[in-house]
């Protein structure tokens, strides 16, 4: 009986104080809401996450599989973080994507300062000051969150959890690319407040913000390629007023639709800048590749430029 009192007094004196818990418990659910909103997102639609790190300047080639990688990371880290006994593995594996990702926003700071890097849904961020500010801030939350938490064990749970995330971001891709394939479009659409046949020959729809300097830069490139017979038609996702003035300043010639919305529900829009490449009335190819030599290739390959 004394050795089990005692036993039990050893148990109750290494255990952390209420405090302590109470105070790791805060920082892993606010944490892991963070990177399970975050990963989620990134693994259920890969392809638009793909645009978005190309953006960041990640490699063309890197990028889908970047977006499916990260988000498997993300949304495992935010599980692992949630369950007592896997929450140092969550919160060291928050820590090193935290760590990486302000070591590549430092290192391409001068290209990327200002532009848009909101990785989580509720949280609008530019690259800038306070983007390392909250990276920072959330970094003590990985460190408060495994500092009292158990010792972990059980990486038979860890396993299952990253191939069942890695199975989801798969099948995400899979059915997006699915989607895609032959979607029909309407047989006309609206061009200065009149109707605009696209059923028959070869169109190219370019969503864009005109106050967005990606979507800048993919019309002046695309201005300097031969577009032969396909027409191009504009969609401005926002502030469709300076719609004429973005195209004049570009150069890149094309009449604008203030179809977006019936457009963007067609074609499964959702952020831009975005493209679709419609032959004879169905989408042959959607195109989000704009840095660089990408954007030509992929528009030769669907068959809109010469």
């Amino acid at each position: 009986m004394t050795s089990m009192a005692q036993a039990r007094a050893q148990v109750v004196a290494r255990a952390p104080a209420r405090w302590k818990t109470a105070a790791s418990w805060a920082a892993a659910l606010a944490l892991a809401a963070l990177f399970l909103s975050s990963g989620l997102w990134k693994a259920a639609e890969p392809q638009d996450w793909a645009v978005r790190l190309t953006q960041a300047r990640v490699p063309q080639g890197l990028s889908v599989a970047g977006a499916i990688a990260f988000g498997v990371a993300e949304t495992v880290a935010g599980v692992l973080l949630a369950v007592p006994r896997l929450r140092r593995w969550g919160a060291a594996l928050a820590a090193a994507l935290l760590a990486a990702f302000m070591v590549w926003f430092a290192w391409h700071y001068a290209e990327l300062r200002g532009a848009d890097c909101s990785c989580f849904p509720w949280i609008k961020r530019v690259v800038g000051p306070g983007f390392f500010a909250g990276d920072a801030a959330m970094l003590v939350l990985a460190a408060v969150a495994a500092m009292w938490a158990p010792r972990p064990r059980g990486r038979r749970a860890v396993a299952l959890i990253a191939g069942a995330v890695t199975v989801f971001a798969l099948v995400s891709y899979g059915v997006e690319a699915a989607r895609e394939a032959g979607v029909k479009a309407p047989a006309a659409i609206t061009v200065d407040g009149r109707p605009y046949a696209i059923g028959r020959g070869r169109f190219f729809l370019f969503f864009f913000n005109p106050m967005c300097m990606h979507c800048m830069d993919a019309a002046q490139r695309m201005a300097r390629l031969d577009w032969g017979d396909t027409r191009v038609v504009a969609i401005p996702v926002e502030q469709p007023q300076f719609a004429r003035q973005f195209l004049a300043e570009s150069g890149l010639k094309a009449v604008v639709s203030t179809d977006f919305e019936t457009l963007a529900r067609v074609f499964g829009y959702r952020t831009y800048p975005f493209g679709v490449a419609v032959v004879d009335g169905r989408e042959k190819a959607a195109v989000r590749a704009f840095e660089g030599d990408e954007l030509a290739k992929e528009l030769r390959a669907a068959g809109m430029v010469r």
